[in-house]
């Protein structure tokens, strides 16, 4: 969706400026353990990947707001490092964390305390390749009692989801159970797969998928390309959804890698845009998003009214987001290209101030974020996915002390 910075109204313009100089005080406000002011990424070009190109200064988009976030993010240690692509993180009862790497389909389980790590298993099936492969994870609220872990993957042939059980009374790497597919078909692509997965509040299954590079499936509602998805644990159209017999909660999205709640049960997603925005959009039933007919916020009346606008918008410089969380009346969005955390402080629907950005370039690549339950976070780096540069350590699992 378009951006409305473009306000010929002489008063309008002084305001964005401000809030133009609001927020670049507000992403130099680099907190945590080797924070730096430098930003960017490892880029690549062509049909504008996790990680491609666009320019742009630090800008984020947010009406009537013109006052920067006040919060602290501190780094207290690593949890655990050495993981190989991680991308999907569970977690379970208990407060231990599943984890996926995207591109040996394996999966561990990293305690809470200590971080050791165990190897569940690999999920079979997964092939790996550019944006593809294992992708995200759940657990039901049932897990107590059933065992069942949910992934996302990518095969030869499409995106599908998986439940296996994990039975801890077997040897380690030997855990896992044989997959039962309860969803298939989701359409692959060599980028934008989407494939976060997370159950919500009302104990349905929500996974997102990417429009594959083909623009044109995200508006078509027949398609479960470009859309989030709602179902049951079994894979099937959850009631209440905008179509009885569809599993499609909502479409017109470009590649969706965050999906969270709120403290009011809202759900929220974060988008990759193309090269103009990258977007933070509350979710509703049967919204259309708009891409790819429209990219960040609607301009005036230069396309159709019926386009759900995003909440705040990012350049691609300074986002390229994937995992998002919520913890302290903020949520906590993942920067992959942008190499840093952004906090967006929230009252109901509306932040309360412009986005905050932390650890800027400290970490390189971040994919996923977690709340740890008691107000913490886990953070997850993507420094070994192919296009970030691999430090000392990586991938790791940083634990954070917000405020």
């Amino acid at each position: 969706m378009w951006c409305s910075w473009g306000v010929v109204d002489e008063r309008a313009a002084v305001v964005q400026r401000r809030l133009r100089s609001v927020v670049l005080v507000a992403v130099s406000l680099v907190v945590g353990a080797g924070c730096s002011a430098g930003g960017g990424g490892v880029g690549a070009a062509g049909g504008r990947p996790e990680a491609s190109v666009g320019a742009g200064s630090p800008r984020p988009s947010v009406s009537g707001v013109v006052a920067p976030a006040k919060g602290a993010v501190r780094v207290t240690g690593t949890l655990a490092g050495g993981l190989k692509s991680p991308w999907g993180v569970a977690v379970l009862p208990g407060g231990d964390l599943l984890v996926g790497e995207r591109d040996s389909g394996r999966i561990v389980r990293v305690a809470a305390h200590g971080g050791k790590v165990t190897e569940l298993g690999s999920v079979p099936g997964v092939e790996p390749g550019s944006e593809g492969g294992l992708l995200g994870l759940a657990v039901p609220a049932s897990f107590g009692t059933d065992h069942q872990v949910y992934a996302y993957f990518t095969t030869a042939s499409d995106n599908r989801i998986a439940r296996m059980i994990y039975d801890e009374r077997r040897e380690p790497g030997n855990q896992l159970g044989a997959p039962n597919t309860v969803f298939k078909g989701i359409p692959r692509g060599r980028i934008h797969n989407g494939g976060r997965l997370a159950f919500g509040p009302d104990r349905m299954l929500y996974a997102s998928t990417g429009d594959t590079g083909d623009k044109a499936p995200a508006q078509d509602k027949g398609s479960t390309a470009g859309k989030i998805l709602r179902m049951t644990p079994d894979g099937e159209p959850a009631h209440g959804n905008p179509e009885a017999d569809s599993v499609v909660y909502d479409y017109g999205h470009r590649n969706v890698e965050g999906l969270a709640w709120d403290g009011g049960t809202r759900l929220w997603a974060s988008e990759f845009g193309e090269n103009a925005w990258d977007e933070l959009n509350l979710i509703e039933p049967g919204r259309n998003y708009g891409w790819p007919q429209v990219e960040g916020k609607r301009k005036g009346g230069s396309v159709p009214a019926g386009y759900a606008d995003p909440v705040v918008v990012w350049k691609p410089a300074d986002a390229s987001p994937s995992g998002l969380a919520y913890a302290r009346g903020s949520l906590w969005m993942a920067s992959l290209r942008g190499e840093r955390l952004w906090r967006i402080p929230l009252n109901g629907t509306r932040p309360v101030a412009a986005p905050q950005a932390f650890l800027t370039g400290a970490y390189g690549r971040l994919r996923t974020v977690v709340a740890a339950g008691d107000g913490a976070l886990w953070l997850v780096t993507s420094n070994t996915d192919g296009r970030g540069t691999p430090r000392k350590g990586d991938d790791r699992i940083l634990r954070l002390e917000v405020s």
